[in-house]
């Protein structure tokens, strides 16, 4: 995939748009039907719907949360695989929903008649993935329409993290994304509503950190084995530590979301700021960063880490490395933790 691509597919959503009833400048109805077919691109794939999805399947955190947050709960089959507690505004939508830990298989996921997947994560249609409920192709070939969330699109239908495009990593495709949602699912307003509530919030962190000195963060998750993964450029936490008046410590490392890292190269990097990667549980709160935290501080070949000599070494959730609508409340978190002499806590 290169650099160019997310212009072109947004040039495709539009050449979309100008070809359907309803047209890119016009809201949807709130019960569009048969003659009111609504076209979106996502990662190069045209998705078409005659009416609004009423069987909508989320799977994983980010995917579950945009469900939640675009006023869709009643229209969930079902949800699974929560990376930690869905943020408050969302609990009480979240214990409506019909819910499994695990992904679904196949057979599961067709079990429930979806019409609908949303996926937070590329994985699920990856052919490469063992959890995967098949390649997007093919659950379209049985009417079941999909979308992967836009900063994970791969570079063809069936792949996964080795194939996204570093340049889609973008708090804007996150806003297309709600805003292509909100269309399909004749919700426009509503996702102008998140679009802006979004873009603010993390605008006003943004003009909060502008001028002040921006350090060097890392985030890491011990592994069992004694070796470490990191988050890499193509992880969207780059996006949040940029925007919080910071910088990923590992951004130039882009084969992976997470790349795989021995304690030498931690100690060469030496960053300022390391932050956890606590998951995979659905009841999970920042608390439960702890013990990882313990690893790294306790761990005598870390030391002399600049982290860790200041004191800050801080619990963190996987799921507000993600892309969706936790990248306000991610984004004023992280700022939180980097600058703390900027905000009131």
């Amino acid at each position: 995939m290169t650099p160019s691509v997310f212009a072109r597919l947004r040039t495709s959503a539009l050449i979309a748009c100008a070809i359907v009833v309803t047209g890119c400048g016009v809201q949807p109805g709130p019960a569009a039907t048969g003659g009111d077919a609504v076209t979106r691109a996502n990662c190069g794939i045209d998705i078409t719907v005659d009416a609004p999805p009423q069987r909508i399947y989320a799977a994983y955190q980010p995917s579950i949360e945009i469900a939640h947050a675009l006023g869709v709960t009643d229209r969930l089959v079902g949800t699974a695989y929560l990376d930690s507690a869905v943020l408050p505004e969302y609990e009480d939508a979240q214990a409506k929903s019909a819910y499994v830990e695990k992904l679904p298989s196949r057979d599961e996921l067709l079990a429930q008649n979806p019409d609908f997947v949303l996926s937070g994560f590329n994985g699920v249609f990856a052919q490469s993935a063992q959890n995967s409920v098949g390649t997007r192709a093919s659950l379209h070939d049985l009417g079941v329409q999909t979308w992967v969330v836009s900063p994970l699109c791969p570079s063809a239908d069936g792949l996964a993290d080795e194939a996204i495009d570093p340049a889609t990593v973008r708090f804007e495709n996150v806003y297309a994304d709600l805003r292509d949602l909100g269309a399909l699912w004749a919700v426009s307003e509503r996702a102008d509503e998140v679009v802006a509530e979004l873009s603010d919030r993390i605008a006003a962190v943004s003009a909060t950190v502008a001028t002040a000195p921006r350090p060097r963060v890392a985030v890491v998750t011990p592994k069992d084995d004694g070796s470490y993964t990191a988050a890499g450029g193509i992880d969207f936490i780059t996006q949040i530590i940029e925007a919080a008046g910071g910088v990923n410590a590992f951004a130039d490392l882009t084969e992976r979301r997470n790349v795989q890292i021995g304690a030498e190269e931690l100690i060469a990097r030496d960053p300022d700021i390391i932050l956890t990667s606590a998951c995979c549980k659905a009841g999970y709160t920042r608390a439960d960063g702890q013990p990882q935290v313990d690893k790294i501080v306790g761990n005598p070949a870390f030391a002399n880490l600049t982290a860790v000599r200041n004191g800050v070494v801080h619990p963190f959730l996987f799921a507000d490395r993600a892309a969706g609508v936790r990248i306000a409340h991610a984004t004023e978190l992280v700022a939180q933790l980097i600058h703390p002499d900027l905000f009131d806590r």
